[in-house]
């Protein structure tokens, strides 16, 4: 039996943190061995709500494939490709475009909750509104069974689904698969400050941080702010510190600091040089990979180059597919 295929993708709208690392790419990596994995870096999709704000798009590229790589993605499992490179999304988008009802876009929570908390750039324009259907494109042009989404995304693959459904009822015949959600569990990580780790947020360690640099954001990790002093019993349930604990200390060792901060037997200071040694030892492996890739940017690409070659026959034949379905192919003379 052939796998069941499997599609995700990454913004290359900045460097990729822990957060990531944790909440994301340790998941595709154990997916490559069950499923056959189609990743893709999103950089059309970075254009949505930074289109102001280029510069760094094309090296972002070349970072997001050193990561994948270092983190474990195979080119052998799995198709590590780019966005921009494979024309067929945007054909897609276009098509999917013509049929969608404008009020399925602004009914997307993402949609109103990142117009209301995003002040330093203007999201009023078509292509932050349309972001869902290019996404969808992203996906049914693959024909993925599955998508692995947090909370916050099944809104926008039920509206793939829902796009889905209407294409084939408009147009009677069937092309794409409705893809259903892979929800994986992931271990959750805040930012420095407690909020959701972010680069716009300035709270984020990221995964081309030195092992100083990470070391000196550890310290700076937000814990209960009711201890002031070392001899002041804390709570760690408020603590940021601890959160990061939960991820990265021994399980063993997690209960004792708990019971140490409670008792103020342990000072802030002591338990976050204990977390920064554990952050490293946790990121050992990742950081040799990485440094195995830094610097090799012409084989990074060389690898997303030949990615999205193969991604380009895939999308190429469902996009016919749906071109026929319509009635606007024409054969060649």
């Amino acid at each position: 039996m052939s796998k069941k295929r499997v599609l995700s993708g990454m913004q290359s709208s900045g460097k990729l943190h822990l957060g990531n690392y944790l909440g994301a790419l340790e998941n595709w990596v154990r997916m490559q061995n069950d499923y056959e994995c189609y990743y893709f870096v999103a950089d059309w999709h970075a254009l949505s709500s930074n289109y102001e704000d280029t510069a760094e798009l094309k090296d972002n590229v070349v970072d997001l494939g050193v990561n994948w790589l270092a983190a474990g993605i195979d080119p052998e499992k799995s198709v590590m490709f780019v966005q921009s490179l494979v024309p067929q999304h945007a054909v897609l988008y276009l098509l999917l475009g013509m049929i969608t009802p404008l009020p399925w876009l602004e009914r997307v929570p993402s949609y109103k909750e990142k117009l209301d908390n995003v002040a330093d750039r203007d999201l009023y324009t078509h292509g932050f509104l349309g972001y869902p259907v290019l996404q969808a494109a992203d996906i049914i042009l693959y024909k993925a069974d599955f998508v692995p989404v947090g909370i916050d995304q099944l809104p926008h693959l039920e509206l793939t689904r829902e796009l889905v459904r209407h294409f084939h009822n408009i147009y009677k015949k069937t092309v794409f698969v409705e893809p259903e959600a892979k929800m994986a569990e992931v271990k959750k990580l805040p930012g420095l400050d407690g909020r959701k780790m972010s680069k716009s947020y300035g709270n984020a360690i990221f995964l081309s941080d030195t092992p100083a640099e990470r070391d000196k954001k550890a310290g700076l990790i937000v814990t209960d702010p009711a201890r002031v002093r070392k001899t002041d019993k804390g709570n760690p349930e408020v603590c940021h510190a601890y959160s990061f604990h939960k991820v990265f200390t021994p399980a063993e060792r997690i209960a004792e600091i708990g019971t140490e901060c409670r008792n103020a037997t342990i000072g802030c200071v002591a338990c976050k040089k204990e977390l920064a040694k554990n952050i490293a030892d946790y990121m050992a492996p990742f950081d040799a990979e990485r440094a195995k890739w830094v610097g090799k940017s012409y084989r990074v690409m060389e690898i997303l180059w030949a990615g999205s070659e193969k991604a380009q026959k895939v999308a190429a034949e469902t996009l016919a597919q749906a071109e026929s379905a319509i009635g606007i192919s024409l054969p060649k003379v």
